[in-house]
């Protein structure tokens, strides 16, 4: 199995750098010593999805409060409460790291109680899901894997194979971080991706994020000038 430089000892900190910027090295140990007295301080947030209020989700695991975690859990968390847990399968194991969850998980890297190490290209289970959730995963394939590329191509083919496993009537819902991987960004704006729908949002304050257009999303840059995502797209497939 190929090593995911963000789980590789060797190469994890140049993949940081390289992705987060050096300033970050000091910033997120900084972030999680402090992150009790953060949380606490904290007042909700809302925000507006596809005109659901929505409350933004804070935790300490991985910093919800200053990336684009804030919006995407509670966005997945949505569309998981409106069907059957058991024909759920989530692609990139996030859910799990912020309270139980029953519903399948498939993670190629992170090994885990329940979770299937398979790629999702290979994966071939008995039956189909109603719902498969993916949250700022597909950004990360064919980019931030030792000895890949192509990973546009890759990408079409993980979702190519996402659908196929949709029982009729099913969602694909996938969450993606806006000019983290410039081929993906590529995609979205040459209308490839062929999504039912796409919603996107982008950050006007630190802890403000609305709707915004998908050209108004692709003028944002990553980690500037707030950490970590300015501008996600939230897009829905069908099987059809």
């Amino acid at each position: 199995m190929k090593t995911h430089l963000y789980n590789a000892k060797l190469g994890k900190v140049r993949w940081f750098v390289t992705r987060f910027g050096a300033m970050e090295l000091l910033l997120k140990p900084l972030r999680i010593l402090l992150a009790p007295l953060i949380l606490f301080f904290l007042k909700p947030t809302v925000f507006y999805f596809q005109k659901n209020r929505l409350t933004q989700f804070y935790h300490s695991y991985n910093m919800t409060w200053v990336s684009e975690r804030g919006v995407e859990i509670p966005i997945a968390r949505f569309f998981l409460d409106q069907v059957d847990k058991a024909a759920v399968l989530e692609v990139g194991n996030v859910l799990s790291h912020y309270g139980p969850v029953t519903h399948d998980v498939l993670d190629k890297f992170e090994k885990g109680t329940g979770i299937i190490n398979q790629d999702i290209v290979d994966y071939h289970p008995q039956k189909n899901y109603a719902l498969i959730l993916s949250i700022s995963t597909i950004e990360h394939i064919g980019f931030d894997d030792e000895n890949e590329s192509n990973s546009a191509d890759k990408i079409l083919s993980a979702l190519a194979s996402c659908k196929t496993l949709l029982a009729p009537g099913g969602t694909l819902l996938v969450t993606v971080p806006i000019a983290y991987n410039p081929e993906l960004d590529e995609l979205i704006r040459a209308e490839r991706l062929q999504f039912n729908r796409a919603t996107f949002l982008r950050r006007t304050e630190s802890h403000q994020w609305v709707e915004c257009s998908q050209s108004e999303a692709l003028l944002c840059r990553y980690k500037s000038p707030y950490p970590y995502a300015n501008a996600i797209m939230v897009a829905e497939f069908g099987n059809n």
